[in-house]
């Protein structure tokens, strides 16, 4: 276990005008991290219907394993009703309450993440009090905790993403997030200085941000690192963002250089991309193809 990565949060149905997809940040970041070649688990939960079936028999397909996604018969399975009329800026109409919504904690979960190299969760399944109590008592026992901001309105308090900004060694966010949280706690415009603000008000090891199609940035070691956008024909944006941090975990506890990982994330998002739904078969040696031919000045 000592090599695993645990996704806490999120499985859910997009129900996008051509039909719907399986996703959720923390079961498209694990269908990923296993494409690359990265040992992870998933904690979530279902309902016992046959849209959460669905999901288990995709995640099956994928070889990721279903054994810590809880099954629940009281809430169904969570629907996300996705807006695509612009390509960069997806717009979800989120359901609730639903099955994630109560995600239970028992010593199992608890031995998983104790005994993980990594621990990934977001903001969205801190919005209901059963998940959220779930998530804060699993973030005693993790050891390295990545949190994936992924605020969507109404379904976060500043609150909520203060504590969990608090408890974060690596945070991922995007560049409207950023705007939001340095308006909150307050900070410099300047890139080097706001990213290096946050880590210090954190205590974070890393601040990692995506500019959408020009790139990101990635402030980490006390110094500023960028990688441009990759030109490619967007399909639509849907799971874009979690590809880019699964590769970049993959890349990070690789060994490779911060510089490095910051561009083959930044492949892997611009792929995704290319594609229609969160989750399409990727594999690292698509990520360098892209490379290759793709990258730009």
């Amino acid at each position: 276990m000592k090599d695993t990565v645990v996704c806490f949060g999120e499985t859910l149905w997009d129900v996008l005008p051509s039909g719907k997809q399986p996703g959720g940040a923390p079961f498209n970041v694990a269908v990923h991290l296993h494409q690359f070649g990265q040992p992870v688990e998933l904690i979530s939960r279902v309902g016992d219907d046959d849209l959460g079936g669905e999901l288990l028999t995709f995640l099956e397909s994928r070889g990721v394993s279903t054994k810590y996604v809880q099954r629940g018969k009281t809430h169904l399975t969570g629907v996300v009703k996705a807006n695509v009329d612009d390509r960069n800026e997806v717009v979800y109409k989120i359901v609730q309450p639903v099955a994630w919504d109560y995600i239970q904690y028992d010593n199992d979960v608890r031995d998983l993440v104790a005994n993980a190299k990594v621990f990934v969760y977001g903001s969205l399944a801190a919005r209901s009090q059963a998940t959220r109590e779930t998530l804060y008592r699993l973030l005693q026992s993790a050891q390295l905790k990545v949190f994936d901001v992924n605020m969507r309105p109404p379904h976060y308090t500043r609150e909520v993403i203060k504590y969990l900004l608090e408890q974060a060694d690596v945070v991922k966010m995007n560049h409207h997030e950023l705007a939001e949280i340095l308006d909150w706690f307050g900070g410099s415009t300047d890139d080097e200085a706001a990213l290096a603000g946050l880590a210090s008000r954190f205590g974070l090891k890393a601040v990692c941000v995506t500019l959408g199609a020009d790139g990101a940035m990635l402030w980490a070691g006390g110094q500023i690192y960028r990688s441009p956008g990759i030109k490619v024909e967007v399909v639509d944006t849907i799971g874009s963002g979690d590809a880019f941090l699964a590769a970049f975990l993959r890349a990070w506890l690789s060994g490779r250089p911060y510089d490095e990982c910051l561009r083959i994330a930044c492949a892997s998002g611009a792929l995704v991309a290319t594609y229609q739904g969160a989750t399409p078969a990727l594999s690292e040696s698509h990520i360098a193809e892209l490379l290759g031919v793709g990258r730009h000045a």
